[in-house]
């Protein structure tokens, strides 16, 4: 099963599956979802390669019965796609799977490949074995998390909610990865909430003219100072319950006094972790583009910018009415992507299994919730009234960035790592 896991991850690696959106390079998720396919089919089972939006889009869907057939079915889910890479940064060729140091190196080591061929090696398992779990399990690898989904769980849950039917809880990225504090205590975040995603685009529509005139109607003063206000807007701190909980453990595995009014300290011992918590602590809203005019001389009649928005569960009526009044009433704001927020209680038998199961492989291990910034699949699978957790257990090196590896140069993960994850994972599954 180890043995597995690392093979798989390197094949998975090897196969670019580089999501560029509707852009026809993106082609690599239809040869990802057939091998899945091929090696699960080795060891008996008979999974469904399923065309999502067009035959350059697909995924794979598996259910395994349980032995209990009156328990709740979990659902079991990574995605195939990975965002692209530009060889030339990289110091190992990211497509090209190479082992140096201890670490598979390559696009999708982390994100999410290597869950993948976790969730693959078990299974493959339990088909030469015949071992099966107390539960249904539901095995899904779904096309385009890196473009937004359209095309991958959305369209799996609007178009085959049959293939959930049954199912309570579901795991997958992004949690379960240790954070070292000493010799004798590693924390391991598991994901429990996420933020909402509200992506912009705001327009300016104002009177055209020359550019060597007096203009008091202009498009793209107006979306500037518009893009200011935005950008330089100190949004108000709102603790939910995942982050209050987060940053109690922290505070307590540090041996830091917290207080309410004051995170700063324990944010700065966190390294690239402690911004994806500072994000987690109030809404958000990043200009990122800016498109307007076609030539030095003419004022356009039109300027436009983009605007990346993300919201904590329950305040996304407080970032609308904000963005509103930072807008401006000259403005019109169009929403291009809308997404919920989502928090699963950490207060359950689920969540207690989990720091169970790492413990037994890592005896300083504590499991703590706490919440991203970004989005995954589990956004689309709450809408069916899923629990979604962030659990792809990985065991880093103390010295190693973790969060700095998602979508970043030079991608790539232990080994031994890995085969942690996958024993963990086995013994999760096996017990849940």
């Amino acid at each position: 099963m180890e043995g597995d896991a690392v093979a798989i991850t390197r094949d998975l690696i090897r196969i670019d599956t580089s999501n560029w959106g509707p852009d026809p390079r993106t082609v690599g998720e239809a040869d990802a979802a057939e091998y899945c396919a091929e090696r699960l089919r080795e060891n008996g089972w008979d999974p469904e390669v399923i065309v999502t939006s067009n035959d350059r889009r697909r995924g794979v869907a598996l259910r395994i019965p349980g032995t209990d057939p009156s328990a709740p079915a979990v659902v079991v889910h990574g995605h195939l796609d990975v965002v692209p890479a530009v060889a030339s940064d990289w110091t190992h060729p990211p497509f090209a799977a190479e082992v140096d140091d201890g670490f598979i190196w390559g696009r999708g080591a982390v994100d999410m490949k290597n869950m993948d061929a976790m969730i693959m090696a078990v299974v493959r398992h339990w088909g030469r074995t015949g071992e099966r779990p107390r539960r249904d399990v539901i095995v899904v690898f779904f096309p385009d998390e890196e473009a937004g989904m359209v095309h991958g769980s959305r369209w799996f849950v609007d178009n085959r909610p049959d293939l959930f039917a049954g199912a309570s809880e579901a795991i997958g990225e992004v949690g379960g990865f240790s954070l070292s504090i000493s010799d004798d205590l590693r924390l391991y975040p598991i994901q429990t909430a996420e933020k909402g995603i509200k992506w912009l685009r705001l327009r300016a529509s104002m009177r055209a003219g020359h550019g060597s005139m007096i203009h008091t109607d202009n498009a793209v003063t107006e979306l500037a100072d518009a893009v200011v206000r935005i950008g330089r807007h100190r949004w108000p701190i709102r603790r939910t319950k995942t982050v209050d909980r987060f940053l109690a453990d922290l505070s307590q595995a540090y041996g830091l006094e917290l207080r309410e009014d004051d995170t700063e300290a324990i944010l700065a011992k966190l390294g690239t972790l402690g911004m994806l918590v500072g994000a987690t602590l109030q809404n958000t809203a990043n200009p990122s583009m800016l498109e307007a005019g076609y030539k030095v001389n003419v004022i356009p009649t039109e300027a436009v910018a983009h605007v990346d928005g993300r919201f904590l569960p329950g305040y996304e009526a407080e970032f609308d009415e904000t963005i509103r009044s930072l807008v401006g009433e000259h403005i019109d704001i169009e929403t291009l992507n809308d997404d919920v927020a989502v928090e699963t209680s950490f207060e359950t038998t689920t969540f207690e299994l989990m720091a169970s199961v790492l413990r037994h492989e890592d005896p300083a291990a504590r499991a703590v919730p706490y919440m991203i910034s970004g989005g995954t699949d589990a956004k689309a699978l709450s809408s069916l009234g899923i629990a979604c957790y962030g659990f792809s257990p990985l065991r880093m090196p103390e010295n190693l960035d973790y969060w700095r590896l998602f979508h970043g140069v030079d991608e790539r993960v232990p080994i031994d790592g890995l085969t942690f994850g996958v024993r963990t994972l086995h013994r999760f599954l096996m017990a849940c």
